[in-house]
């Protein structure tokens, strides 16, 4: 790989530690915690948006869809814009942008008008998702940065785990339209926040020794990659998240998925030949960089699948509603709460070191789910030893990956780094629900042919029976397709642990502690300029 020259823009405060970093932490936790909580609480308002709006099927997808699809569409270029920019400033824009949509979304009148604003939601969201992380790499050193690493993932599984709790709540007591009217003092009381305590940090050079600059002083910047991104991104994600409902083989699947796969292959050749890359692509020559990349996708595909399968489990399955559903999948959230704010995880990782710690926590992630498939699949007692086991592994995984993807990218582009991290989790969760779904239709297909096939769902499948015996037969099938993908997920977590581990232990072996060449060997300070 190239040297890496890092220019960041000198520092204001004592090396290392912003004096206020704990509070920013927070303040940006919570901006993160509402980004995070989108991507799920919709999914309880189905009902009433079908009922008030006369929303069709098609008009539910893309409502639910659209902010997925332009978040992951446009995290890498609001990483490379945060890095240009500024990452406060960025910062700051994000959230006006999330505010402003999430006021358009409660007041819409139609289900056009609520997909524009889910739309929006998702470029306000790209932008937080990626600065809220390299915010933190800029404000910790490397003593401190993995336990606010370890927080900020909390925060991610905890949306994942509270979004239909909070929606369901609610749902119980007020309109639809609450469900996005939260999110508006959160924005404005972050913002303020921001302004006051957050320093501003950005990269001018890049990482190409000698960068040729333009007139306005700053590398080019790189629009076809970035349109690039978007194409192969959107296009991926789209072909995942349609393959469930349209079939794998489907034109609109097969289409998108070579669009995107186009887009991503064109994106990548383009990135290794532009002089001034938006993602420089030797990133992917490092083991350590691939190693944490491939835990955090599978990592993802873990979490995303079983988020999916155990909504299904709880209300098709065991008979509870959306809210008490969401009230007993809340000990997930709350056992990687108290790991990570009780620091247990960076406590553990100079014992057992960044390789130790991912094949410990996706061990611990694949035994929480096979745990759930073969003790919870007729009760919540043997499905709650699970979650707990489930995480305690996500709280020892998933900082401790996001920490060695960040590391592994020199701290000028903190910003793309937190890019990547977010694609890939984006990347990850729908390739879960995607691949542990299918497995799920082909299981249950396959044990009652006559009755499941063509039906798509346990209801459809349910209103073709005649008699107590037949509706038995189909929810055992359901279940038992139901724990045989949680099976599967938990051989495919296991499986990326293994090998996580297996890239990082050789890159450290090889003198690879630290990923990018002119890096920082101690710890960083912060990258500030003054207002």
């Amino acid at each position: 790989m190239p040297p890496v020259a890092s220019d960041a823009t000198t520092t204001l405060q004592s090396p290392g530690r912003h004096a206020t970093r704990w509070l920013i932490l927070a303040v940006i936790c919570i901006a993160q915690l509402t980004v995070v909580l989108d991507n799920t609480v919709l999914n309880v308002a189905i009902p009433s948006l079908t009922k008030e709006m006369g929303a069709t099927t098609a008009d539910v997808q893309w409502m639910i869809n659209a902010y997925s699809l332009v978040q992951s569409g446009l995290l890498l270029t609001a990483g490379n814009s945060a890095d240009r920019y500024g990452r406060k400033k960025m910062l700051a824009v994000g959230l006006v942008l999330f505010g402003v949509a999430s006021l358009g979304a409660a007041l819409a009148q139609s289900p056009g008008q609520l997909i524009a604003a889910r739309a929006g939601m998702g470029v306000g969201g790209a932008l937080l998702v990626t600065t809220t992380l390299a915010v933190v790499m800029q404000i910790f050193d490397d003593a401190e940065r993995p336990k606010a690493i370890g927080i900020w993932s909390s925060v991610n599984s905890v949306g994942f785990a509270a979004g239909p709790l909070i929606g369901g709540s609610l749902l119980d007591h007020f309109w639809w339209g609450s469900l996005f009217l939260v999110n508006l003092p959160v924005a404005v009381i972050a913002l303020a926040a921001v302004v006051t305590l957050v320093p501003e940090s950005k990269s001018r050079g890049g990482e190409l020794p000698q960068p040729r600059t333009n007139s306005a002083g700053g590398t080019p910047i790189d629009l076809l990659g970035a349109l690039l991104s978007m194409i192969g991104m959107v296009g991926a994600v789209f072909a995942i998240i349609s393959g469930p409902q349209s079939g794998w083989l489907s034109g609109r699947v097969l289409i998108s998925a070579a669009i995107g796969l186009a887009g991503l292959a064109a994106f990548a050749l383009w990135e290794l030949h532009v002089p001034h890359p938006m993602l420089d692509m030797h990133f992917f020559r490092n083991r350590r960089f691939i190693g944490a990349v491939s835990g955090g996708i599978l990592v993802a595909f873990g979490m995303g699948g079983s988020m999916f399968l155990l909504t299904q489990h709880l209300q098709l399955v065991l008979g509870y509603g959306p809210l008490d559903a969401g009230l007993r999948m809340a000990p997930l959230a709350v056992t990687v709460i108290l790991i990570n704010f009780t620091g247990l995880g960076v406590r553990l990782m100079p014992k057992f070191g960044t390789p130790g710690m991912i094949v410990s926590g996706m061990s611990l992630l694949a035994a929480g789910l096979a745990a759930i498939a073969l003790l919870g699949g007729d009760s919540y007692g043997g499905m709650l030893t699970g979650l707990i086991v489930m995480g305690i592994g996500v709280a020892l995984a998933m900082p401790a990956m996001a920490n060695a993807i960040m590391s592994a990218i020199p701290p000028a582009k903190a910003g793309v780094g937190a890019g990547v991290n977010g694609t890939l989790m984006e990347f990850g969760q729908g390739l879960g629900v995607a691949v542990l779904g299918a497995v799920l239709n082909s299981r249950f297909v396959a044990l009652l042919p006559m009755v499941a096939a063509g039906a798509g769902s346990l209801p459809a499948a349910l209103a073709r029976t005649r008699t107590d015996a037949e509706r038995t037969a189909v929810h055992d099938a359901f279940a038992s397709g139901i724990g045989t993908s949680q099976l599967v997920g938990a051989a495919a977590v296991f499986l990326g642990g293994l090998i996580a581990a297996v890239l990082l232990r050789r890159a450290e072996r090889a003198g690879q502690e630290q990923p990018a060449p002119g890096a920082p060997s101690g710890p960083e300070p912060a990258a500030a300029v003054a207002e």
